[in-house]
């Protein structure tokens, strides 16, 4: 690559990134206080940022690790983000931290997924959400949770509410889609949106009025069990592979999950919290 090609690349890449972000060159110049003119020239390759504005650029477009090294590619410079597995000994102490927010979040349900969101990791209590899948491919590693999910011969049949969860687990992805560009996950997007889509009448169903949060409701066994989550990131990731790790934590949205859940933990022999 010569270095004219990459200042262009650079530039290219820094006004697809603004684009993708909803934001006009004055918008971009203002919160990089830099003149607009300086931007224009640099998204033009008029002039070639130096590693330092490269890195500046970056966080102000909220650009991923993973692009952030090939924005620095593109420019010339090395990148400046690692990319280990996450059985790199370096990594112990993230992992271990992940095992542990798994391990303490018990009698409820957590799972940790990747960028492309393969089930990285997941606690004892993740058994009802794995029960009664059809097609065993579906939990053959990589797991994807979102096929899974979504697959009609996934979870799907048993998740009560499927028209809501489908959307919400869309709309999620979609967002994902919208900040990354990721390939792996536009081809994931188009292929959930082919799957069933769980719309009786065409209708999607009212929310309630008092609704908090779209729940998930599962069915298990001979109870309907109801599921809010929240995710969990590192806060200051430096590494690639562990910005993209996140954690779901599935706490009970009413008492009779919250019941079966302690149940089935003290049936597996595990220790319900009080």
């Amino acid at each position: 690559m010569t270095t004219a090609s990459a200042q262009i690349s650079a530039g290219s890449l820094i006004r697809e990134w603004r684009t993708r972000r909803r934001m006009s060159q004055l918008d971009l110049a203002m919160e990089a206080e830099i003149s607009q003119r300086h931007l224009s020239f640099v998204e033009s390759g008029r002039a070639a940022p130096s590693r330092d504005m490269v890195l500046h650029l970056a966080e102000q477009l909220s650009i991923p690790l993973r692009q952030r090294n090939q924005l620095l590619l593109a420019a010339g410079f090395a990148p400046s983000f690692s990319e280990r597995p996450l059985t790199d000994a370096s990594l112990a102490p993230a992992t271990a931290a992940v095992e542990i927010v798994l391990k303490g979040h018990e009698p409820f349900p957590a799972l940790a997924v990747d960028r492309h969101w393969n089930l990285v990791s997941a606690n004892a209590a993740i058994g009802p959400f794995m029960a009664d899948v059809a097609e065993a491919s579906l939990l053959t590693p990589p797991v994807n949770v979102l096929r899974l999910s979504l697959h009609p011969d996934g979870i799907a049949p048993r998740i009560v509410n499927l028209a809501e969860w489908r959307a919400h687990l869309l709309d999620r992805l979609k967002q994902q889609n919208d900040a990354t560009g990721d390939p792996v996950l536009l081809e994931l997007e188009r292929e959930l949106r082919t799957y069933p889509s769980g719309l009786k009448g065409g209708r999607p169903a009212p929310v309630e009025p008092n609704a908090i949060v779209h729940p998930l409701r599962l069915a298990h066994s001979d109870a309907v069990l109801s599921f809010i989550s929240t995710i969990t990131v590192f806060g200051t990731p430096l590494d690639v592979t562990l910005s993209e790790l996140a954690i779901e934590s599935f706490f009970p949205a009413d008492e009779q999950t919250r019941a079966v859940l302690e149940r089935l933990a003290k049936e597996r022999g595990g220790t319900p919290k009080p």
